[in-house]
């Protein structure tokens, strides 16, 4: 690890990354692929290699991965797993760190490919023992085989049906799945009904998955108005509001899920310019045709600009780092803008049906910003929405003066999983538009680093 100039750094190794990475290892140039998991293929493929004797209770989309990790171990680049990358200047220093011991090293060009995160999901008693996203339980599955039993899954979006088929298709039964897709949704969705005959085979999977659930005895709720979890210290029940009337349901889990938004912290802490997509109501970050960032050597590829779908984002991934060799003039604009077309046709399609699944799973305002007061919004601080709103009157009027009247969004997550929650809040507090409140600054080290990381540093 001493040679530490890199023609190109890839941060990330999902469906982006991993096609980047392929593509440019045909050309030979310098490229690092640092990765925070332990092996290649993202959540969207996680697990891939170790799963081949189970895939088909995984799904059918899960098993087009193996291709793109196969493909990529062939191509045998440097390639680090388990590397937490904590820290990205505007000038191409990226310092990261593998089991305790921290590097630098310089990149020509960076491409941020992390992917995805689940959106933030503040309702009373998430914060409870047992409760836990649906990506983590789908973590679980993956990696470690493991299954929660006795579990109500809770949300919406195509995700919360994956996982659930796969806890069917592994032969475990589910107590209930609360579905909260709002009823208005379904009308939004037909004002996209034309492109969404583009994506109608997944459209058909995903009612397929749906069907399949509701056959295997799993209880299936649906318009609701309000849901809550309730324990002391662990879950003990789930309460749904339907027809002006509370109901309960005994559990020891809870996984809870409504969509994904992208990891901007590192396109944020590096100062990529965002803005406010209110089709996904979530920040993304503003990238052009070829998916370079506002800052100079740094591009933002697939989920971790914006959400299309990891078929979307490895295309995405191929059309970066074409531009990328271009800019390392490994290949002329001319070449560049040839062999981006094949991409471009592919990813027009992928990307077709979007508006229609994103206005049928746009999750409920009063799911994304929580009624009651008591509400934890930052969980790392435990700061509630009356913590908030008391931040407000006091003359808070943005995203980072909330840290400092609050400590909102200073914790170990930096913001991962209240800040989105907390722009919304104030806006609607504030009566003004999200995009006018913003977002917190995001400073290194982006992720948690102890100071024995710190003194281990390589500094170049």
């Amino acid at each position: 690890m001493n040679d530490s100039t890199y023609d190109l750094i890839i941060i990330g190794a999902g469906p982006a990354g991993l096609s980047a990475a392929t593509l440019v290892s045909e050309y030979k140039i310098k490229a690092l692929i640092l990765d925070e998991n332990r092996a290649p293929g993202g959540q969207i493929y996680r697990g891939i290699e170790a799963n081949q004797k189970n895939t088909h209770n995984l799904g059918s989309g899960y098993q087009q991965g193996l291709g793109l990790v196969q493909s990529f171990r062939a191509a045998n680049l440097e390639y680090r797993c388990s590397a937490k990358v904590w820290y990205l200047s505007n000038d191409g220093k990226v310092s990261y760190s593998i089991a305790g011991k921290s590097y630098s090293v310089h990149g020509k060009q960076i491409l941020i490919a992390t992917g995805a995160q689940e959106r933030p999901f503040p309702l009373l008693g998430w914060t409870l023992d047992g409760v836990m996203s649906a990506g983590a339980a789908q973590i679980l599955l993956k990696e470690s085989g493991v299954v929660c039993e006795n579990a109500v899954f809770i949300g919406t979006g195509p995700l919360l049906y994956l996982i659930a088929h796969q806890y069917i298709s592994v032969g475990t039964p589910i107590k209930a799945i609360i579905d909260t897709t709002p009823r208005g949704n379904y009308y939004q969705a037909l004002k996209h009904c034309f492109g969404g005959l583009w994506g109608i085979k997944d459209i058909i999977q995903g009612w397929r998955w749906r069907r399949e659930i509701i056959q295997s005895n799993t209880q299936f709720i649906s318009n609701v108005d309000d849901v809550r979890i309730s324990g002391s210290d662990s879950v003990k029940s789930v309460d749904y509001l339907k027809n002006g009337i509370w109901q309960n349901l005994q559990c020891e889990h809870a996984f809870i899920h409504q969509g994904v938004v992208p990891d901007i912290n590192i396109s944020l802490s590096v100062g990529c310019e965002k803005i406010w997509n209110e089709r996904l109501a979530c920040w993304t970050i503003r990238t052009n045709e070829h998916c370079e960032s506002s800052i100079k050597g740094i591009s933002v590829a697939g989920d971790a600009c914006t959400i299309n779908g990891g078929v979307a984002a490895a295309h995405k991934g191929s059309i970066a780092a074409l531009n990328i060799l271009s800019q390392l003039n490994i290949i002329s604009t001319s070449q560049r803008d040839k062999l981006v077309k094949p991409f471009k046709r592919t990813l027009k399609v992928e990307i077709a049906p979007r508006a229609f699944l994103d206005a049928l799973f746009k999750p409920d305002q009063r799911y994304r910003i929580p009624k009651d007061d008591n509400t934890i919004v930052c969980r790392c601080e435990e700061i509630s929405l009356a913590d908030i709103k008391d931040s407000i009157r006091i003359g808070c009027v943005g995203a980072n003066q909330l840290k400092c009247f609050s400590r909102c969004g200073m914790g170990l997550c930096q913001g991962r999983f209240c800040g989105l929650s907390a722009s919304e809040i104030m806006a609607k507090e504030l009566g003004v538009a999200t995009s006018n409140i913003g977002y917190f600054n995001i400073r290194p080290p982006i992720k948690p680093v102890t100071l024995g990381e710190l003194a281990t540093l390589d500094e170049v």
